[in-house]
């Protein structure tokens, strides 16, 4: 197994029992490679140029290891929909991290490769459907510029996995820059381990935020540099209208990258009450609360480090209630800008905020496209009459008075614009239908999807029907787990 140039250090491995389990993939009877990224192979500095397809099927499964690799499952705990539960990768297995030749570290996953100590009854296996919907979404995610876990190849099994019905098995290959979650310091807190505890927020820090290692009050600072990271992130979910779907403390990476791609996916006409998610019952993850969800989860992993804030409870209490309370403000100032950004809006107006809820008010009441409202106000074309109607055409001109006093061209409005807000997102409809046809072994849906998917700001010609949104229906669009 020296066909591909593993470059591994494993050192997560190396942390105490506490933090992991030791396993192995459970071999699968007959792997297929179905996708494969070579793009992302390429930036992460892997040679596959000497294997075939088998012996890419058999790697990327699972049956074939690398010498290097240290396969393990990690631990973590978490709050699902605000109950908390000791987790842990129950279908998931870390082959290694692997670095590339700027030493740039990326943990290399592989999900749906059998059971581990942490599977609480379950298969440890996946379906080919969801495995290619967090290829797609993420990789999309990706061109979008927004921070997320990457897909490198999806390969079925050969064998079935039972759902509600029996289904074609697969397995993902994820890579991220770690797997660390509010979820694993939810674990490590909870079993009351103070050195343990020191030992996660020293690795996190020396992983993702090296800069800290200075620092006299590291996990007052880590803090404090994770709610960053997160409300950027929480931001660019907003801007495109990507709605996570299931946010639990697990499923919040310490990193700042948007990890597990279960119920996701992305509004079409706005509406900050939407959701999809199958399993999320009364919308606590819908689109207008992943900002306060991102606060409660944040509040959570401030809880578990406050020992190591400082020595009196009482104040490191003080110091992290500070700070998550102070969340709002940074959101909505951050917010704010991304909206402006949206609207080729320069400088600093007091109706700035009113121009923007008086745009979300109408869309909402018009039910009008989320993406394709920015677009046409980029110039792109629109057949769509509800562009036509009195109260737009006044908001409309409201936004041009206002554009006036950008002191900056028109060119420069339009620049920023285009920057911001994406020609083409991933559609429902249109990733529903490129799965179907996947499942049933066609794959130019998907390749045709992930294509325009790719440049997703361009103004090139993109076909009209990945830019629409799915005609009016009855049935409500729903998305589910995949476990």
């Amino acid at each position: 197994m020296n066909k591909v140039n593993w470059k591994f250090d494993n050192t997560y491995s190396k942390l105490s029992k506490s933090f992991r389990e030791l396993i192995k993939p459970t071999p699968v009877h007959n792997p297929e490679i179905v996708i494969f990224n070579h793009q992302l192979a390429e930036d992460i500095n892997l040679d596959i140029s000497k294997l075939n397809n088998k012996e890419l099927s058999n790697i990327f499964s699972g049956n074939d290891l690398p010498k290097n690799s240290k396969t393990l499952a990690q631990a973590y705990a978490g709050h699902q929909f605000g109950h908390f539960t000791m987790l842990g990768d129950g279908r998931a297995i870390l082959l290694g991290e692997h670095l590339d030749t700027k030493k740039n570290r990326y943990d290399i996953q592989f999900k749906g490769s059998g059971r581990t100590s942490f599977s609480r009854g379950g298969d440890g296996r996946a379906a080919l459907g969801p495995m290619l919907r967090e290829y797609v979404i993420s990789e999309a995610m990706h061109a979008l510029n927004i921070p997320t876990t990457r897909s490198l190849a999806v390969v079925k099994t050969g064998e079935k996995v039972v759902r509600e019905n029996l289904l074609e098995g697969a397995i993902l290959t994820r890579i991220a820059s770690s797997h660390i979650r509010v979820g694993t310091f939810q674990f490590i807190a909870a079993t009351q381990n103070i050195e343990n505890l020191n030992t996660l927020i020293d690795y996190t820090i020396n992983r993702h935020y090296p800069e800290l290692n200075i620092s006299k009050f590291k996990a007052f600072d880590l803090l404090n540099m994770v709610i960053e990271r997160q409300c950027n992130l929480v931001i660019n979910w907003m801007r495109v209208g990507f709605i996570h779907g299931v946010m639990n403390t697990d499923n919040m990476s310490i990193s700042g990258e948007t990890i597990d791609y279960g119920p996701c996916a992305f509004m079409d006409h706005y509406d900050p009450k939407t959701v999809f998610s199958s399993i999320d019952k009364y919308g606590r993850y819908a689109f207008s609360n992943q900002p306060p969800i991102t606060k409660w989860n944040l509040a959570r992993f401030a809880e578990c480090i406050v020992p190591l804030i400082d020595k009196s409870e009482d104040y490191a209490i003080k110091l992290a209630t500070d700070l998550i309370d102070n969340f709002q403000n940074v959101y909505e100032d951050k917010w704010l800008k991304m909206m402006k950004n949206k609207l080729g809006l320069f400088g600093e107006e007091k109706n700035d905020k009113k121009l923007i809820t008086d745009l979300l008010d109408w869309m909402e009441k018009n039910k009008a496209d989320y993406t394709n409202t920015f677009c046409y106000l980029m110039g792109e074309n629109s057949n769509d009459d509800i562009y036509k109607k009195n109260n737009f055409l006044e908001w409309k001109h409201k936004w041009e008075m206002r554009s006036k006093s950008n002191n900056s061209s028109k060119e420069n409005q339009i620049k920023l614009m285009k920057k911001n807000n994406p020609i083409i997102i991933p559609r429902n409809h249109k990733v529903e239908e490129a799965l179907t046809e996947a499942e049933k072994g066609n794959l130019e849906k998907i390749t045709k999807i992930l294509s325009f998917l790719k440049d997703p700001y361009s103004n090139k010609e993109i076909t009209s029907e990945y830019k629409i949104p799915n005609p009016e229906s009855n049935k409500k669009y729903q998305t589910y787990c995949g476990t």
